[in-house]
This record gives structure tokens, sequence and C-alpha cells, in this order.
């Protein structure tokens, strides 16, 4: 998820929250709570927008601990019952396994926040958002940018413009290392419900459809990697169209590069909350996420960073960003909801072996 961060806003946001956290650390007295999060600008978003916050109002002696992904580390932790971290920020694929390998607390839905309008936060947050042992922060998603600069005419504006090389020619870059996300698309242009996707996947036939589908345009295909990134390929002109992750659309803009963007059929992803399971601190724990997921906390997450609340009503609380000055909403998954679909990590647990054979069957059959 970070990955899009500028390695020099990296390093001057982990200098800066390891700063803040020194200070709050030998200066605080009270319950003592460690949040795992990530390095870089998200985590500072974090530490202004929702563990500041949390520490004036609550007098917790907060501290935040770095943390590079995966399930490992946690496992160890909860095995030895020492816990060097109260919160996590996990990725929603680290989330899944965790919560099915017990090394997470359960989380009651009903013990979240109300909207500032009094709806259950069951009905505030997007779908999926909250699972049986964590609740979502932030949203991410991959979407399509274009070259603006190809189109004087009308603009592409729908998933189905990205398969419609005839309309809207050149180059599509695509991401050619997984199947995930390139076949769920696929299967979305081409009409399949996003109800019945997942459904498709598990057949042999549906995967053969979303392959079919990218088969129409397999022309017009190139492959992005991490080290020829997709906003890369759209500034140098050797892409029209390319999927991306909407940071880094966001990334291109504060360097002056303008993307278009497609919202439509936007694949999204979350960074959730867990507490490690056993943790005799978890009851604070669960009262700073009860506090982080106030509408008014994830909005100001947004206004540094362009990752959508996961609570609908957190949406109209985003301003500009406090020291680029750039209006946050229009780069938030959030903001552009009406066709959205949700990722689902489990059912890939469950089913990417096989997807990922025929893909790379694919791949190396049209090479």
């Amino acid at each position: 998820m970070k990955k899009w961060v500028p390695v020099a806003a990296v390093a001057a946001a982990s200098v800066a929250i390891a700063a803040l956290f020194g200070y709050l650390w030998m200066t605080k007295r009270g319950p003592e709570l460690t949040i795992a999060t990530w390095s870089g600008t998200y985590g500072h978003a974090q530490t202004t927008a929702q563990v500041l916050p949390f520490a004036r109002v609550t007098g917790a002696r907060v501290r935040i601990a770095f943390y590079d992904g995966g399930t490992a580390e946690l496992a160890r932790q909860v095995a030895a019952k020492q816990y060097a971290w109260d919160v996590v920020d996990l990725e929603l694929p680290d989330a899944v396994a965790a919560c099915r390998q017990g090394l997470l607390e359960p989380i009651d839905a009903a013990k979240l926040p109300a909207a500032p309008n009094g709806a259950p936060a069951a009905e505030d947050f997007v779908p999926g958002a909250i699972g049986p042992c964590w609740v979502a922060s932030v949203i991410y998603s991959q979407v399509v940018a274009y070259d603006p600069r190809r189109f004087a005419g009308a603009a592409p504006s729908s998933l189905a413009d990205f398969f419609d090389a005839v309309k809207f020619p050149g180059p599509r870059a695509m991401n050619r290392s997984s199947a995930k996300l390139n076949v769920e698309m696929a299967l979305l242009a081409d009409g399949a419900a996003p109800k019945d996707v997942y459904a498709l996947l598990s057949t042999p036939q549906g995967v053969a459809r979303a392959l079919a589908k990218l088969d129409t345009i397999r022309g017009s295909l190139v492959w992005w990697t991490a080290d020829d990134p997709p906003a890369r390929m759209l500034a140098e002109g050797r892409a029209a169209f390319a999927t991306i992750r909407n940071g880094e659309v966001f990334d291109a803009a504060t360097d002056g590069r303008r993307l278009g963007i497609i919202w439509d059929r936007q694949l999204y992803q979350f960074e959730a909350f867990g507490i490690p399971k056993g943790n005799p601190k978890r009851a604070l724990a669960m009262d700073f996420i009860r506090f982080a997921t106030l509408a008014e906390h994830m909005a100001g997450v947004a206004d540094w960073v362009p990752y959508g609340p996961a609570r609908r009503s957190a949406v109209a609380l985003v301003g500009s960003n406090p020291e680029l000055k750039i209006a946050m909403t229009p780069y938030l998954p959030t903001a552009h909801f009406e066709t959205a679909f949700a990722v689902d990590d489990e059912w890939w647990r469950l089913h990417g072996a096989d997807v990922e054979t025929l893909w790379q069957a694919w791949i190396a059959g049209r090479s």
C-alpha cells in the first residue's frame, strides 16, 4: 500500500514521527499504549489526526512502532504472550490471515462510534470494512489513469473505454505479475454483475471469460513493473492508459504531471486496525480504535494522504492538505464510490493459486 510514497517524504515523515513520539513518550504520564503502523506520510497522517489527539484526550502514554507487513511477528508475540504492539495497522490480506489464525481479538461492530447523524457504524462504514476481528481505517484503490494529452475531444470516463481500443486508441499498461485485480476488472468490463464476479472466477469457464476479455485488447497491452511504474509510462507517452493505484495519481499531480482518472469500477482494498489476541491492554486498544474511527479523525487522515475514509460520513469532512494546500477530495476513493468493487482477499486466499496458474499460462502463451 505504501510504496507510492516518495523516498524523501518517507524519510522526512519518519523523522518527524520519531521526534513527536520521543517527546510524547518522555512527557506523558498515564496508561501506556503502543500502536504499530507504517513509516512515511501515512504514519505521519495517523500520528497527526488520530494518535496524538487520542493521547491528549485520554492522557495515555502512546508510542509508535514501525511495521512492515505480514503476520510472522504478530504470531510470535501472541504465542509468547509478550506484546510489543497493542494495536496494529494491517493491510487487509494480513488482517484476514491473522483473524483466521486466531491472532486478533474479536471486534463488535455495535461498539464502534456512530456517524455524526446517529447512524450506526455498520451502516456508515462501506461494505466489507468491518470484519470479525478488524475494522478498516482507510481505503485505497486500483483505478485506470490516462494521458489527457492523447484525447483532445471526449475524454474516456468508464471502464468500458479502457477496453475500447477503436474509440480510444493507444497502449494499455497493466501489471503482469499477478492475476489479482486484472481478472476482476476484465469480468466487470465484460458485464458481469459485481455480486457474481468471484463465483465466476471460481470456475475455469469464468477465468476463461476474463482472459477472453483481455484478449480483446491484447494487441494494445504493454506491461508495467515496480521498476517501470505506470505513472512514468503515462508521463513519457509510452502508454495511453494504465491500471494504477489512486495514490500514484496524487503523487503525479503533486509533481506537476496531470493524469486523467477513471473511477468507474475502481477495485478497493483496506488498511485495518486489529488488536493482538490476548493482549492485556485490549480495552485501552479498543478505546483507541473507537477514537480513531470517529468520522472527524478519519477525515483528518485523508487531509494528509489520498486514502479514502472507510466510513461515508467522513468524506464530507475532508479538506485540503495542510502542507501542499491541495484539495484532497478529488483523489479519494470514497468520494467516487458509485460503482466501486470490493476486492475479496479471503477468496484469493482460498482460490488464488488456481487462478494464478491459468493467468501465467495465458501470459506465457501471449508474450
